[in-house]
């Protein structure tokens, strides 16, 4: 998956907060943090060598207000932002194009991941009440049953464990990448992980 922000549409996108107002750089990083989901939040490595850059361009300045340091958009700065409106629309569409893909990500692997549970948790029972009701010779039918349950317990709770360390791991990488993750993605996901417990309730009770 591409990077949040292509060679140059980070330095544009800075311009385009400041141009919303005068923002120090805690500021600037809380704010694409915040433009993103929370997926993208940019060192102070990432942030202060760009405005610098923007400042000896003459398309920002700066003033130190006590320990912290405020950038303003200059008039250049605000006729770039104005001239390059269309990259703008460009880089807010990638936005919401990377936030989409990552919820289809989610829902597909949520999906999966309850069709296997589904299908493990039938399978566990089908043996269960096969082992019960087949075993005559067997001393006490009702601990093989116990144990063959517990055995599939520790089984779903691998699958669960999997799912999460493959769901952290993409999110993870993605955010590495500059990939942004709106906050709606992560309410399809708590409403697809709704789903799934709701379905492995009734599945387990049927």
């Amino acid at each position: 998956m591409a990077p949040v922000f292509s060679h140059g549409d980070l330095r544009l996108y800075l311009l385009s907060l400041l141009d919303e107002g005068p923002r120090h750089g805690y500021d600037l990083m809380q704010a694409l943090s915040d433009r993103t989901g929370g997926t993208y939040t940019p060192s102070a490595g990432t942030i202060y060598p760009r405005l610098a850059k923007l400042e000896e361009e003459g398309l920002v300045t700066k003033t130190v207000d006590g320990r912290k340091t405020v950038y303003e958009i200059t008039d250049a700065g605000r006729a770039e932002v104005a001239a390059r409106s269309g990259d703008l629309e460009g880089i807010e569409a990638g936005l919401t194009d990377s936030v989409r893909l990552i919820a289809d990500e989610v829902r597909g692997s949520v999906r999966e991941a309850m069709k296997s549970l589904r299908a493990d948790l039938a399978a566990a029972s089908q043996d269960a009440r096969s082992q019960a009701g087949g075993a005559t010779d067997a001393p006490n039918p009702a601990d093989e049953a116990r144990t063959a349950s517990r055995e599939q317990l520790h089984r779903a709770e691998a699958l669960v464990g999997e799912f999460r360390a493959r769901v952290r791991s993409d999110l993870r990488t993605h955010i590495a990448r500059g990939g942004p993750l709106a906050s709606s993605v992560v309410d399809d996901l708590e409403s697809a992980l709704d789903t799934a417990a709701r379905a492995v309730t009734s599945a387990l009770r049927s």
